[in-house]
Order: structure tokens, then C-alpha cells, then sequence
């Protein structure tokens, strides 16, 4: 993936990445609140050893200092050294649990060691802190005591320990920090996943990542489609009216040789759209001036009689069985250049029908009385029906639901039409986010009333 890529990622999935990063710094700001403040007090001793004024003396007890510390540190948090804390402060606590709140460390090459306490009470944890560093200096001097002799070590406490104002832990920036950029990676992380793991066609791209066949046509998703298919009649001015204009004159680019004469309209699944989209193809080519004739030949979930608000009950079966000729069943819609063929009632055997003898026999017959003959179809991947007009026509177009069709899916589709050899002339990527289109904001063309 590149940049842009993770910018539309971005864009697309803003809202679940700032409600992710707000619930991480919730998260952050509830355990900063929930977690019990701690202070942390330090004492320093400082250690050194009795020796002569000579300068060999001073430096062998500096050596010897250095090379001592490093046990005295270790020493601090044994029972022998914070027995006496606890009972000098009356402590109700253990020297194994007491030893887990002090830590002790000696700065490189010197001499001094700093007793670091924590507790819940600043002052107690001042008290804790001075307490050990004076158990400290007691237990070394009884153990470097010789048998004759005062002891040669001396501990005397450089720095004492006071209450701290303000508490160690928690840390409230650091945590929101942490909370911010943890909110921010994990929400920018499943937004990234999600993407790669959703294979449903949303723009050209993923189509060309399925199939050669060119997307001659993106139709923008409009909410109104549902309740007024009749796009390009009801407004006729309108952008989405405009692109099925420009499809009229792409697929006169398709074929200049041999003038396609017959156009099977489909989908690989139902509800992509495909209906509204031959409907409205058949009346823009017939406002080009073209003889149209569109056939309803889903004879499973019939809808272009309901449409274009025709009489439904006779049609494309009653004419293949022989009920009624064909000229009879065809109605015209609108002016003289459009008519269509209805499903007529709906057959025990579509395939069948749809594939017989007397079904080429028609779409040749209306081949020779139209200009274009536009075939609306039930989809491809539940039934055959379909695959089996396609090889009786000049070729398909399939109508492909921006963010509703799998990529799996679209290729299943395609693979079905070219195992029977069909011509694909293209995809037509309908319902297509109007800010993800990258169309041009087209000028509304509707006629108005001057003012007078």
C-alpha cells in the first residue's frame, strides 16, 4: 500500500479511529484516577573509611570505600538492616514485604549510596527513608567492627530524606501520552486490517484487480434511485442522467466494425442494481433518436413492467409459448422510439425458456425491427439464466454494487460468462460514493423561469 492509500484509509475510517484513541485515553485517564498514589523519598550516606593523613593511606581507603559500597547497597534490604525500621516506626508489615518498597544504588565510582523509599504516605515514606539509612550505618559498623579497635568504616548520612510534595506515581502525562499514541496505533491498526480484510468492490481499482474488462461507466449512489428509478425521466438535467448519457456514447465506441445490435444487462448477485440501470439506458438511447426495444427476460423476479408502470400479465413467455404473437405484447413507453417486452407470467422452467430455439428465434426477430435490443436478466451466480442468453446476444454488460459485491464473488460472475464464451463489453460500478467517484460537480442545466 502506498501513502495515499493509508490517507484514504484515513479519511474513510476517521470516525472509529477517534473513538478507539478517545477510549484509550478514557482508559488512560481511569487508571491514572483508580491507581493509589505513591511518593518516593530519598536519603544518601556518605562512606568512608579511618586512615592515616598519608596520601597512600587516604587512597587505599577511597579503593577500599568503592570496592565495599557495592555490598553495603546489596545489604540494605536485608532483615537484618529493616527489622529495626519496623520497629522503630512501628510498622505492621514484614522485612521481605518493606524490602520491596526500598531500593538502594550507588552513583558510579563513588562513595555514596541512595536509599530511595515509597509509599502512600510522603511523610512515611521520609521516615522510611532516614530509618534505613540509620539501620544501615549501625549494622555496618557492628560488622566491619574488629575484634580490637573501633571500626574503620564510618556511615554518616549526607543527605536526609524529606516528605515529597508531589507524587511519583502515577504518572498522569505520561499515561495520557501513552494513551493517546496507543489510541491512535491500535484504532490506525484495525482501520489498516479491516480494509485489507474487506474484499468488496468499492472503487475501479479492485475491479481491474479482478478482470481486464474496462469499467466504461461509474454511476454515483443516490438515495432517491429507490423510490424513482426512472432517473433520466424524472430528471432529465440531473449528473447521474449525464452519465448514463456518457454510457450511450461509450458503447457506441465498443463495437465501430459490427454495431452491436443486442445487449444482455445483468449482475452476479440481485440487488446490485441492474433493472434501474437497463431501464434507464433504454430510455437515453431512445433519446438519442435509437429504435430501443427492452426485454424483461427475468422470468424469476420480473420488475420492468412495475417500473415503467406497464402492464405486466403478457409478455416474453406468452409469446415464446405461442399464446399471443410477439407484436402483440410489445408495448411503447413514451415516445414512438421505446418499447418494451415484459416478462409476461412467470414460468415453472426459465432456463429452459430461456435457452429454447424459440427464444433465439425472437431476439433475432427483434434484431431486425430495432436498433438496440436491451435484455434485462436475473443475476449470475444463483442461476444460469443469464450465462445462457449471453451466447445469443452481441455481449453483456454487468452492473457491479460499489461496496456490496465481493471481489471472490465479481470474478465467480465473470468466470461463468467466459466458460460459455460471452463477449463482455464492460462493468458499469454503480451506487459509487459521490466523493469517492471523483466525478466533476456538474452545473444544473435545468431550465428556469426568468425573472420578471
Amino acid at each position: 500500500m502506498e501513502l495515499q492509500d493509508y490517507l484514504a484509509i484515513v479519511r474513510k475510517r476517521w470516525i472509529s479511529i477517534t473513538l478507539i484513541t478517545l477510549l484509550a485515553l478514557g482508559g488512560a485517564v481511569a487508571a491514572t484516577l483508580l491507581t493509589t498514589p505513591l511518593y518516593q523519598a530519598r536519603s544518601q550516606v556518605y562512606v568512608s573509611v579511618r586512615t592515616r593523613d598519608s596520601t597512600s593511606d587516604l587512597l587505599q581507603g577511597s579503593s577500599f570505600s568503592q570496592n565495599q559500597v557495592r555490598s553495603y547497597t546489596d545489604l540494605v534490604s536485608s532483615p537484618r538492616v529493616l527489622t529495626p525500621v519496623i520497629e522503630q516506626l512501628d510498622l505492621a508489615t514484614t522485612p521481605d514485604a518493606l524490602a520491596k518498597q526500598i531500593s538502594a544504588d550507588s552513583p558510579l565510582d563513588t562513595v555514596l549510596i541512595d536509599i530511595t523509599a515509597t509509599e502512600a504516605d510522603p511523610q512515611l515514606a521520609s521516615d522510611i527513608a532516614n530509618a534505613t539509612a540509620t539501620s544501615l550505618s549501625n549494622v555496618v559498623v557492628e560488622l566491619e567492627t574488629p575484634d580490637v579497635g573501633p571500626s574503620p568504616v564510618q556511615i554518616r548520612t549526607s543527605r536526609a530524606a524529606s516528605a515529597p510534595t508531589a507524587p511519583s506515581s502515577p504518572n498522569t502525562k505520561l499515561n495520557l501520552a501513552l494513551g493517546l499514541l496507543v489510541g491512535l496505533a491500535a484504532g490506525f491498526g484495525l482501520a489498516v486490517l479491516r480494509e485489507v480484510l474487506d474484499t468488496r468492490v468499492r472503487t475501479e481499482a479492485d475491479v481491474h484487480g479482478v478482470t481486464d474488462s474496462a469499467v466504461i461507466a461509474q454511476i454515483n449512489f443516490d438515495e432517491a434511485a429507490a423510490t424513482t428509478p426512472l432517473i433520466v425521466h424524472a430528471s432529465p438535467h440531473g449528473q447521474r442522467s449525464e452519465t448514463f448519457r456518457r454510457l450511450r456514447t461509450n458503447l457506441q465506441f465498443l463495437d465501430v466494425d459490427d454495431q452491436l445490435r443486442s445487449i444482455v444487462v445483468t449482475s452476479a448477485l440481485p440487488g446490485e442494481g441492474k433493472t434501474t440501470i437497463a431501464v434507464n439506458l433504454a430510455i437515453t438511447l431512445a433519446d438519442a433518436g435509437r429504435r430501443v426495444i427492452l426485454v424483461d427476460a427475468d422470468l424469476r423476479r420480473p420488475s420492468v413492467a412495475t417500473m415503467m408502470g406497464l402492464e405486466g400479465a403478457a409478455g416474453l413467455t406468452t409469446a415464446l409459448i405461442g399464446r399471443a404473437a410477439l407484436k402483440d405484447v410489445i408495448q411503447p413507453w413514451g415516445d414512438r422510439h421505446l418499447h418494451v417486452l415484459p416478462s409476461g407470467q412467470i414460468p415453472p422452467n426459465p432456463s429452459e425458456l430461456l435457452g429454447s430455439p424459440a427464444m433465439s428465434s425472437l431476439l433475432a426477430d427483434l434484431a431486425t425491427e430495432y436498433d438496440i435490443v436491451l435484455i434485462d436478466t436475473p443475476s449470475l451466480l444463483p442461476v444460469t439464466d443469464a450465462a445462457i442468453l449471453s451466447r445469443s446476444v452481441g455481449g453483456v454488460l454487468v452492473v457491479v454494487g460499489a461496496h456490496s459485491l465481493h471481489r471472490q464473488q465479481l470474478a465467480d460472475a465473470l468466470g461463468g460468462l467466459d466458460a460459455v464464451g460471452a463477449r463482455i463489453l464492460g462493468i458499469l460500478l454503480n451506487r459509487v460514493p459521490v466523493k469517492q467517484s471523483g466525478s466533476y460537480q456538474y452545473y444544473d442545466y435545468t431550465p428556469h423561469q426568468a425573472d420578471g
